[in-house]
């Protein structure tokens, strides 16, 4: 198996690595400010990826985007993690959301929502997370929907429902099934967030960004009964066939974010002097470089290895359990590192890093916490050995 960027996909990679370096990096203390200044220059940055060929890469080519492969996308989508800001100026935000409508919408949700949601027009959220329920083990969600005629009735408390505040519709995942087996119990429905009952409660900063992670109530907020996503009690089948390769888009971000700390790292260890010397002659500098280096390959091979398993159409749900936890480690500890470096300036806003390093925190939580995929990891290959087989890492 070959892990070098493919010689078909290396142009286009080039490409938005400098349309990430050129442009979009100079204006992230614009767009960090927010306000109308932000708002003017990120419309400039999504105008120009038009332009340039490079919006919405990894949307289907039948629904007005770029149309790359699978796996071809993933090495894109590494170097479009270098900032926060990639996905929404480069149109892939919604990704995740186009793939799971495209795959289940009918035909007037496809109309009302995917085409506008591909084009940029409009913005999705995804509401699974409750704060009185271990988001650990969903299949305790309390939020119902009941059907009444020809109308879902929904009642709930969702938080942790990004981009909420400028969605225009959030896809639901609620209980509509009494009688059914866990897995089985619930659904998703498509909620406008104008409609009546459904209400914003507040945003949510985390570690001190303002990251527009709702919290939403739901009183009785009735939508048509065609605004189910899919059949009755799939909610757990869209959620998964959701979250599998957006895990894989994350990791791949998260290399882009930990190549870019790495870089601002070694720099400053040939710019920075001390007691006469340049860091980079000190022994203990140049393990930082060597641990990090370690750690941000072996990531990238399990990562690429997971998308290579998607991609000929395996679960892969050890791969993807594994980079999850392995990839938000590394992260963490290669900006952690680069701080190390930058010393007193690296917790400042004079370098990217203190952003950097809160968002990486955070990836140990969500889209499962580091925990959950440790434990299920163990579990499934020992079930192997139980079953009386073996876990043969080069068959897999």
């Amino acid at each position: 198996m070959n892990f070098a960027v493919p010689d078909g996909v290396r142009p286009i990679r080039d490409a938005v690595h400098a349309f990430m370096t050129e442009r979009v990096e100079p204006a992230e203390p614009v767009l960090h400010a927010g306000g109308p200044a932000a708002a003017v220059a990120l419309d400039e940055l999504r105008t120009q990826a038009k332009k340039e060929g490079l919006w919405a890469l990894g949307h289907p080519r039948e629904l007005g985007g770029g149309g790359l492969p699978f796996l071809d996308y993933v090495y894109v989508n590494e170097v479009q993690g270098r900032s926060e800001y990639g996905q929404i100026a480069l149109g892939t935000y919604t990704l995740q959301d186009s793939l799971m409508l495209h795959e289940h919408a009918s035909s007037e949700q496809r109309e009302r929502f995917l085409e506008p949601l591909v084009r940029g027009d409009i913005s999705p959220s995804f509401a699974m997370t409750e704060p009185g329920v271990s988001s650990s083990d969903p299949t305790q969600i309390t939020t119902s929907a009941v059907l009444d005629g020809g109308e879902w009735v929904i009642n709930g408390h969702k938080w942790f429902t990004t981009g909420a505040s400028r969605a225009a519709y959030t896809t639901v995942m609620c209980r509509t099934e009494q009688d059914a087996p866990p897995h089985r119990a619930f659904s998703m429905i498509v909620v406008p967030t104008d409609t009546p009952g459904y209400t914003i409660v507040r945003e949510t900063p985390v570690l001190g960004l303002d990251g527009a992670h709702c919290e939403v109530r739901y009183d009785n907020v009735r939508v048509p009964a065609s605004s189910l996503l899919g059949e009755r009690g799939s909610g757990f089948v869209i959620a998964q066939r959701r979250l599998g390769p957006g895990r894989i888009f994350h990791c791949m971000r998260w290399l882009g974010q930990a190549q870019r700390a790495f870089d601002l790292m070694c720099r400053r260890l040939h710019d920075r002097t001390a007691f006469g010397q340049p860091l980079a002659s000190k022994q203990l500098m140049r393990q930082h470089v060597f641990d990090s280096y370690a750690e941000i390959q072996s990531a990238r091979l399990l990562t690429l290895h997971a998308a290579e398993a998607i991609d000929r159409g395996s679960q892969a749900r050890v791969e993807i359990g594994a980079i999850k936890v392995v990839g938000a480690r590394m992260l963490h500890n290669v900006i952690d590192r680069a701080i190390q470096v930058y010393g007193a300036a690296g917790l400042t806003p004079d370098t990217p890093l203190d952003r950097m390093y809160r968002h990486a925190r955070a990836g140990r939580i969500y889209d499962g916490p580091d925990e959950v995929h440790i434990d299920s990891v163990g579990r499934r290959i020992l079930g192997e050995y139980a079953a009386g087989g073996s876990w043969e890492f080069g068959l897999r």
